[in-house]
């Protein structure tokens, strides 16, 4: 599962990756508890599972773009506006022409961030998949 979330340079969306989690469910669901703190354990184990299909399932289906592209073009056409504007009236010095081009870049530096935040599995700020192998491992063990 860590393979198909963390995939180089794409994100999760596409079909809903396969894994073991129904058999594990279906699993617990056979166990016969002996004991009251065993079917509690078990009534647990169970809520737990749901949550994680739950979390799964949500993951899935919010893996696509949250940033709709009409969105993007209104803003991208408002800040050109903006810059044209602000280019037209300011002085032609030096001191404005460096700040406008400083300010341009930093715009446009935090639209690449918000744009690669939205795909959380890749791209420059990305969730690491490091905690969750260590994590792994030691329960391999």
């Amino acid at each position: 599962m860590i393979d198909q979330v963390w995939q180089e340079n794409s994100t999760i969306a596409g079909s809903l990756p396969t894994q073991p989690l129904g058999i594990v469910y279906d699993q617990v669901k056979e166990l016969v508890p002996r004991s009251a703190a065993q079917r509690d354990i078990q009534s647990q184990t169970e809520s737990i599972m749901v949550k994680f299909g739950e979390e799964r399932l949500l993951l899935f289906t919010q893996s696509g773009p949250s940033i709709r592209k009409p969105f993007l073009v209104v803003v991208v056409f408002w800040l050109t506006v903006l810059f044209v504007s602000f280019g037209l009236f300011a002085p032609r010095n030096l001191a404005a022409i460096v700040t406008l081009l400083l300010a341009a870049i930093s715009v446009a530096a935090a639209l690449y961030l918000i744009l690669d935040l939205d795909h959380p599995f890749s791209g420059l700020m990305q969730i690491s998949s490091t905690p969750l192998r260590n994590a792994l491992s030691v329960l391999g063990k």
